[in-house]
């Protein structure tokens, strides 16, 4: 119950995470907020080997664990964001989120044929309703401009969405492949690895392309607070998925995960409602995907993970 409770946190902070960075990308570049909340995720990941008292398991990681970490979190935190606030920037949250649903089937190829993880009826069920609220919540959407004036690029914004969605369905892979069967510390210890990785890299792209990095980090000051939300937000998604990975299969936590999609469109409305398109069906949406969430937590308790 535990690993199911974090996975639903989870998502609901990296809902808050995408709500918050389409606040900051109105006033700077999509590439700005990928260099402040990737290299933030660092000493923050190292506060939390700390206090989780991480140290055995540090001193314990193998090669293997590292490269599987060190890919997953380039993947994930540099090209998969990268995509993903870009679909945000053309479509808003709310219509960026059932788009980047593709991720769960990919999540889902991936635990059944190569982690040989059990599936029963209610899996596919609860699979099935956290992938049928987002798309009533899409079907919704007919207008084209916000209330603030913003217009919707679909094609742009569904072409960054999908080529998110393979980015965020391949990393699940990749922490369980790397976290070979380690608890809750491991998996720690593995999201400091993805970040450093993704962090190494994006400086290095940094130092290749030329650009100063005072020209980077001169940011909008309306800007700036919206992006220090989203790289707070981001590690706590992010630790508490690391952790829910630790306890649940690849096949239950990223489900769950994907229910991130109706929280997208509770705290836009909360938050973002002049930048977003909302109408009277995502409510509707909303509540056949927490059915599938609630699908999926019922039956966790004859779910045996291989």
């Amino acid at each position: 119950m535990l690993g199911s409770l974090l996975a639903l946190l989870s998502a609901m902070s990296f809902a808050f995470n995408d709500v918050a960075v389409r606040r900051g990308i109105l006033y700077n570049s999509v590439y700005k907020s990928i260099a402040v909340t990737v290299p933030i995720g660092v000493p923050l990941f190292i506060a939390a080997m700390i206090v989780f008292d991480c140290h055995e398991a540090l001193n314990s990681l193998t090669i293997r664990s590292i490269s599987f970490f060190g890919i997953a979190g380039i993947i994930h935190f540099i090209f998969g964001r990268y995509c993903n606030y870009k679909s945000i920037e053309y479509l808003g949250t709310t219509l960026a989120g059932p788009v980047m649903q593709i991720s769960l089937l990919i999540s889902v190829f991936f635990a059944f044929f190569i982690l040989n993880e059990i599936f029963t009826y209610l899996h596919f069920l609860g699979i099935i309703l956290i992938l049928l609220g987002p798309m009533i919540i899409l079907a919704g959407s007919s207008n084209n401009v916000t209330k603030s004036g913003i217009k919707i690029d679909y094609t742009r914004g569904f072409m960054w969405g999908i080529l998110c969605s393979f980015s965020y369905g391949t990393s699940p892979l990749l922490i369980k492949l790397g976290s070979n069967g380690g608890g809750i510390k491991d998996n720690i210890v593995g999201g400091f690895v993805s970040y450093f990785s993704a962090s190494m890299l994006l400086f290095i792209i940094f130092l290749i392309v030329k650009i100063p990095l005072k020209k980077i980090y001169k940011l909008e000051p309306s800007g700036r607070k919206w992006f220090l939300i989203t790289g707070f937000m981001a590690f706590i998604s992010q630790l508490l998925r690391y952790m829910a990975l630790a306890l649940l299969a690849m096949s239950i936590v990223e489900p769950i995960q994907r229910s991130s999609a109706a929280f997208r469109v509770l705290f836009g409305y909360l938050i973002n409602k002049e930048h977003e398109i909302i109408n009277s069906r995502v409510l509707a949406g909303i509540l056949i995907s927490l059915m599938g969430v609630y699908v999926l937590i019922s039956q966790l308790g004859s779910f045996v993970m291989p």
